[in-house]
């Protein structure tokens, strides 16, 4: 295992985070617990000392799982990070309780790191307004947190302003060889190194999607054409390990398989060790990927907001997912996560939201015929068993 420093703590981390998102299940739909625990332990044996977890996760039986895996010794062998839900949070009081709640629940006196989850521009105004910062301050002088951080999803421009707000030890981004561009992208990842501040990465493999044994034909051609022969997951971990400003990565591990696969490649995370050649293989298998994709929507946000509300970019950015790789299920389920407001508190922006009136039209600047492509994402992505889905959602996410 290669080990990478914090900047602003001089932790020494794993290159490797474990991401406890994505236990192993049961065929009953329940979490496979003993092998959870195995897997996160065997982990830790291997170098392993980033674990990333959070309230909802699995229903909010992740950070009990966390805590039950870390008895034993493992404790003080691992640095956790979980995260405040942020949308869950009403007062400064709710902050408090939720902490306090977690700290139980992962059976120990302190949280190495405590991130403010899935912030964006509006969740992060409304939580300073509620007091945010004093919390965490306060946490931090009582000992409850070591050191503080965010995860994001939002506009670059919110992003450098949430950095700029408050001394962060930490930020967490979604960032992978296709999302060069997109949330914070390259140019955020560059402006909090610039700040001091470590950078944790999730998304590496794009849900698993960059990551699958047989990409597209157009994407398995171009790693042919590469001298040293790699998996489609070492083409994508590597490239992200090859920026000097990346921490760790997480990756959310459920197979045995997967965990080894991961843990040798993090052997040979070197930062700047990918040769010109290779990388710009690596670009040439992002365009590829761009061609496949159903709409050419950069994310710009140019459309927004919408009279209705409808999320017009991140619904192209789910629409497309599902294009490039074929996985109608789990695109449906992001789909209705992401569209039904549960995390940001906004009202529910599905694409069946849009009414024609054509706002959109005169703002994007590249000419797409957005509202019939939503008509298209309405049959595609909602359709049958739609309010059963939000509806499981909405009780994943409940307090």
């Amino acid at each position: 295992m290669r080990y990478r420093t914090m900047p602003k703590n001089g932790d020494e981390l794993s290159v490797l985070g474990f991401g406890c998102m994505r236990f192993p299940m049961l065929e009953d739909g329940a979490i496979h617990v003993e092998k959870a625990i195995e897997q996160v332990r065997h982990a830790i044996d291997n170098g392993v000392n980033y674990l990333d977890t959070a309230w909802p996760y699995h229903g909010g039986a992740s950070e009990t799982i966390v805590g039950s895996a870390l008895q034993g010794g493992y404790r003080d062998r691992v640095n956790i990070a979980t995260k405040l839900p942020t949308w869950l949070i009403g007062s400064r009081e709710d902050m408090d309780s939720y902490l306090d709640k977690q700290l139980e629940k992962l059976q120990t006196e302190r949280i190495d790191y405590y991130l403010l989850h899935a912030l964006n521009g509006r969740t992060w105004d409304k939580l300073a307004t509620l007091g945010v910062a004093e919390f965490l301050d306060a946490a931090v002088a009582d000992g409850r947190i070591v050191n503080t951080g965010f995860s994001f999803h939002g506009v670059l421009e919110d992003f450098k302003r949430i950095v700029d707000s408050y001394p962060w030890v930490s930020c967490q981004i979604q960032y992978n060889y296709l999302d060069q561009e997109y949330q914070a992208g390259t140019e955020g990842l560059q402006y909090a190194a610039e700040r001091n501040l470590g950078i944790v990465i999730m998304e590496p493999l794009r849900g698993g999607n960059l990551g699958q044994p047989e990409p597209p034909p157009a994407i398995g051609a171009i790693w042919d054409r590469a001298e040293t022969e790699r998996t489609p997951v070492e083409w994508a971990l590597r490239w992200i390990w090859n920026h000097p400003e990346v921490t760790l990565v997480l990756s959310g591990m459920n197979e045995d398989a997967h965990i080894e696969e991961n843990l040798r490649i993090a052997d040979q995370a070197a930062a700047d060790s990918l040769t010109p050649e290779e990388c710009e293989l690596v670009d040439q298998a992002a365009a590829a990927y761009k061609r496949l994709m159903k709409v050419d929507c950069t994310g710009c946000g140019y459309c927004l907001p919408c009279p209705e509300a409808v999320m017009i970019p991140a619904i192209f950015e789910v629409y497309n997912k599902m294009h490039l790789f074929g996985r109608k299920k789990e695109a449906k389920f992001i789909y209705a996560v992401r569209m039904c407001g549960v995390i940001s508190g906004a009202k529910p922006g599905f694409a069946s939201e849009c009414v024609q009136c054509g706002e959109c039209l005169e703002k994007c600047p590249q000419s797409i015929p957005i509202p019939d492509i939503l008509e298209d994402v309405v049959v595609e992505l909602e359709g049958p068993g739609m309010d059963d889905r939000v509806a499981s959602i909405h009780k994943m996410f409940k307090a």
